[in-house]
């Protein structure tokens, strides 16, 4: 139950609870009167017939001295007074009473036992022959009755204060159980948060706190989570650093080894020093190849870069990205098939998928032996046109060409294991664990950049690889559902 209802619910008891204790007290005393009242009546009458056979006596209503027969009457449950025919008082039980003035009231409920809270009240008149002799009034108390009444008024009390007592102590304890403690419990999970120690979570209720404790727990998994992507990210960084440092520092010195041997030794011969120069050059081009990805990769990572778009015609674009790769293959004795089929407008940044096309190609060829076979397609509609796209790949892939094209870059050779397939982003991740084996043409960063630009392009990058078979990348991009909106885009 809601705490709200259960507090609305208290309230309403407390309110209604006064009401509901007179409306008991009510009912028991009419149900206790109408169980008396015949009873009492009947008891009443006789008490009265034995008084009236005393008090008819007209010589009593004269005015004398005493009057021995009445206070034989009194006692503490009966007391009378005596008038003469004007109203006059001439005989009294009580301290005070007072005389009757009026014909209308002193003939007023005559012969009617009036019933009171406290006494049964009975007035008469007294005839001495035909004469109005005077009048009579006697006072019967009601002390059972008013003790049964009080009796049940103080126990429909008392019942009252138990279950209001009753009522309190369970708000008491409902408070702790359901607010106090779970809020107590709940500031010190979030001390423990704060100060970065570890809890065990509490189970949640369906209330108001529960809401919020879980709300908490949601808001400590994601900051958990967002703490594990640092830490990660920075781990990658701190990694990222020292292989940098690493691969920067091995060119850096066979550069300076070369340079001095030309600055030094003067034996050499054209031909060395044409070798110690093109060497120079190389690994020049490949510390500014190094830097320039590490500066496109951290460019990427910033959460305020944003990516500028341009809109281009997908077949005219698209062609000029697979093509004049022919000379590298060529070089390398490598086979390469080129296929551009691409329909339909794209917002791309033509400078970035240029570099995710040279970056997929650059590792196809470094990967692919000695008189293999690579292939490049871009295409919007009907895989089926790529004839030498591995069987596995069109049977694990689904395309789905109605908003979206795909740019495919695959090579033969050994393949990759499935286990190192979702490594293959990270930065600086090989397959090839040997490090010593990087050559002059490759970074590490180059799957990494891939994947991110494509994201930034609303798309996804995906690698099937078959051991012994080869490697397929796979790049989704989105279409332009209208002018200058793409199907989806992060």
């Amino acid at each position: 139950m809601k705490i709200k209802t259960w507090l609305l619910s208290s309230y309403l008891i407390v309110m209604i609870l006064p009401l509901m204790t007179a409306y008991l007290l009510f009912a028991w005393i009419h149900s206790y009167n109408n169980d008396q009242k015949v009873k009492e009546f009947i008891m009443t009458s006789a008490e009265l017939s034995n008084i009236k056979s005393v008090l008819d006596n007209p010589s009593l209503y004269t005015v004398h001295g005493e009057q021995p027969e009445v206070d034989q009457l009194i006692s503490d449950q009966v007391s009378v007074v005596l008038y003469n025919e004007d109203g006059f008082v001439i005989y009294s039980s009580v301290p005070v009473a007072q005389p009757v003035s009026g014909k209308e009231r002193l003939f007023k409920d005559l012969y009617t036992l009036d019933q009171g809270f406290r006494t049964y009240t009975y007035k008469q008149p007294v005839f001495n022959g035909s004469r109005l002799a005077g009048f009579f009034q006697v006072e019967l108390a009601r002390d059972t009755w008013v003790s049964g009444v009080s009796d049940r008024t103080w126990l429909t009390f008392g019942l009252f204060i138990a279950l209001f007592l009753s009522i309190y102590a369970a708000v008491i304890l409902f408070v702790n159980r359901k607010l106090n403690r779970r809020l107590v419990r709940l500031k010190e999970e979030m001390t423990a948060f704060a100060e970065g120690q570890q809890f065990e979570e509490s189970e949640t209720n369906k209330d108001e706190i529960g809401e919020l404790q879980q709300h908490f727990y949601n808001m400590k998994h994601q900051i958990d989570t967002a703490r594990e992507v640092i830490d990660k990210e920075q781990r990658a960084k701190e990694y990222m650093i020292a292989t940098i440092s690493h691969d920067l520092k091995t060119p850096l010195t066979s550069i300076r080894a070369y340079a001095e041997s030309l600055d030094v030794n003067e034996n050499l011969s054209l031909q060395e020093q044409s070798e110690y120069r093109k060497v120079i050059v190389e690994k020049s081009n490949f510390m500014k190849q190094m830097l320039d990805d590490l500066l496109t990769y951290t460019l990427l990572q910033s959460t305020t870069y944003e990516m500028e778009f341009v809109e281009v015609e997908g077949g005219e674009f698209f062609d000029m990205l697979v093509s004049d790769y022919e000379p590298l293959c060529k070089e390398k004795g490598i086979s390469l098939h080129v296929h551009a089929d691409v329909q339909g407008m794209y917002e791309v940044n033509p400078k970035q998928m240029m570099r995710v096309a040279d970056n997929l190609m650059s590792n196809a060829i470094q990967h692919t032996d000695r008189n293999g076979e690579i292939g490049i397609a871009a295409l919007s509609e009907n895989v089926e046109r790529l004839p030498w796209l591995f069987d596995f790949v069109t049977f694990a892939h689904p395309f789905d060409f109605d908003g979206y094209m795909y740019f495919i870059v695959q090579n033969g050779g050994k393949g990759i294991a499935q286990t190192e397939l979702n490594k293959l982003f990270d930065p600086l991740f090989q397959a090839d664990e040997s490090r010593n084996k990087r050559d002059a043409k490759g970074t590490g960063l180059g799957l990494s950049i891939t994947k991110q630009i494509i994201e930034k392009h609303g798309g996804n990058v995906q690698i099937l690889s078959e051991t012994g078979t080869g490697t397929c990348i796979i790049c989704r991009l989105p279409k332009i559902k209208g002018k200058g909106e793409c199907l989806e885009r992060d």
